[in-house]
């Protein structure tokens, strides 16, 4: 039989090796916590960076629309001042015509024809300031974006497609047709 001494040593041993199983437990415990905490932690972090980079790609975006905004708006608003006296020229088109016609009949007095071209002149060189310009015509080959033609005729003197005879001047107000020539075109 065992003595008292071997069974107190054997408690110590039972009791040791226990107390290194609860410590070994409780070591491992405290490591799969700490590892636990060190993935969230990792994970919180690869969260906050693809939020972040989620956040910096918006931001390039709506920078960029905003930069396109800010283009399309400065267009619109240059258009909107190279083109707001449109109408304006339009009709004023009509005041040139009548003064072309009225200085196209003979029997007008020289004194009182010369008054009518020089204010025909300086009507023009105002419009002109203002960026209307005279669409080239006769002897140039036919330009269905500034031309209108209303009829075709033969002739020896011009090559087919090119304009023979102008109806009604055209003009452009910043480059841009207002107003399309009325043309004869030859065959």
């Amino acid at each position: 039989m065992k003595s008292k001494k071997d069974l107190k040593d054997e408690q110590i041993l039972k009791d040791q090796a226990e107390d290194n199983v609860e410590n070994t437990e409780e070591a491992f415990d405290e490591n799969e916590e700490t590892s636990r905490e060190e993935q969230v932690t990792d994970d919180k972090e690869e969260q906050q960076t693809k939020e972040e980079e989620e956040l910096q790609t918006k931001y390039l975006r709506l920078a960029a629309d905003f930069q396109n905004y800010k283009r399309r708006v400065e267009k619109e608003k240059n258009d909107i001042y190279a083109y707001a006296n449109e109408k304006l020229m339009v009709d004023l088109l009509n005041v040139i015509d009548n003064f072309d016609r009225a200085l196209a009949v003979e029997s007008i007095d020289t004194g009182m024809k010369e008054g009518m071209e020089m204010i025909l002149k300086q009507l023009i060189d105002v419009l002109e300031k203002c960026g209307l310009e005279e669409v080239p015509t006769e002897g140039q080959p036919f330009d269905p974006n500034c031309h209108h033609a209303v009829q075709t005729e033969s002739s020896d003197a011009h090559d087919s497609g090119q304009v023979t005879k102008v109806l009604q001047k055209g003009y452009t107000l910043n480059k841009k047709v207002i107003r399309p020539s009325m043309v004869i075109v030859a065959e």
